[in-house]
């Protein structure tokens, strides 16, 4: 399935692409990648019945999960880009406008939130805490966070230039996600290259 492009001006909220990291996200061949690698990114982890996303982007990363998960709702702040989003997937995926750190959901509505190379677009690292937060609040007991983004390089900060570019710090992750309310915490990284992690809301 062809990827769907945004306007050269469009940006994701306040946190703008530049067009080489547009064209690379919104390509056939990016989508191509995710896909392949999706399988092993949630392997091991139950998700349960209803899957959040935040930041589904160009939707690369929800194609594949959607295959893979029983429900699906993404939430995206670029307006732009959920409703390219909304068009593409129908009913197969709820998409939802809006900010993922102060989303419109219910506390515990769902099993499990994933965001995948996003949250190095997210400006502060006060906002990323309020994802954490946000994610936190509407996992139900239980409910696993899964995550997985790049970490800071030249050849990263390249394809960034003119973008949003704020990357974790890995070394920082479990007592920030600790302080957050999360357990049962595990993080994983190549230096320079990417970071994963998980965490589990206490039953």
């Amino acid at each position: 399935m062809a990827a769907y492009r945004l306007p050269v001006t469009a940006s994701f909220g306040f946190m703008p692409m530049n067009l080489v990291h547009r064209k690379l996200c919104s390509s056939a061949l990016w989508a191509k990648a995710v896909a392949a690698e999706m399988p092993g990114n949630v392997a091991g982890f139950d998700l349960g019945d209803s899957v959040l996303e935040i930041g589904p982007g160009y939707g690369a990363t929800t194609r594949a999960l959607a295959r893979l998960v029983p429900r699906l709702t993404a939430v995206e702040i670029d307006g732009a880009s959920a409703e390219l989003l909304q068009r593409e997937f129908g009913e197969r995926v709820r998409v939802v406008h809006g900010d993922g750190a102060a989303m419109p959901f219910e506390d515990g509505e769902f099993s499990a939130v994933v965001c995948f190379t996003m949250l190095h677009h997210v400006p502060t690292t006060a906002l990323q805490d309020a994802i954490f937060a946000e994610a936190f609040r509407v996992l139900r007991p239980g409910g696993v966070l899964r995550a997985i983004d790049g970490l800071e390089s030249v050849p990263f900060r390249l394809l960034h230039i003119g973008d949003t570019l704020n990357a974790l710090d890995p070394v920082s992750l479990w007592p920030r996600l600790t302080t957050t309310g999360f357990t049962d915490i595990k993080v994983d990284h190549v230096p320079k290259r990417s970071v994963r992690f998980s965490a589990r809301k206490p039953h």
